[in-house]
């Protein structure tokens, strides 16, 4: 486990012992398990942003892709099957 100095607002840090209190659980362990659901909930965000971002781009080109069908001036010729 690596070691880690950080600066807390005084009113987190009191309201953070309040809750560790209340909790039985180590300062040190609270803090490890809320950046464990931070980190959770912004991978997800940035997963959707992404996921977003592609369908965006995969609309485009197929609005593109129908363009071009609909310039085609020839239809295909009927196939009896």
């Amino acid at each position: 486990m690596r070691m880690l100095s950080l600066k807390l607002n005084e009113d987190v840090l009191l309201e953070t012992d309040k809750v560790v209190k209340e909790l039985k659980m180590s300062r040190n362990g609270y803090i490890n398990e809320a950046l464990r659901v931070f980190n959770a909930f912004n991978r997800r965000r940035i997963l959707k942003k992404i996921l977003h971002r592609e369908s965006r781009r995969v609309m485009a080109d197929s609005m593109a892709v129908l363009k071009e069908m609909e310039m085609l001036d020839d239809p295909l010729p009927e196939y009896e099957f």
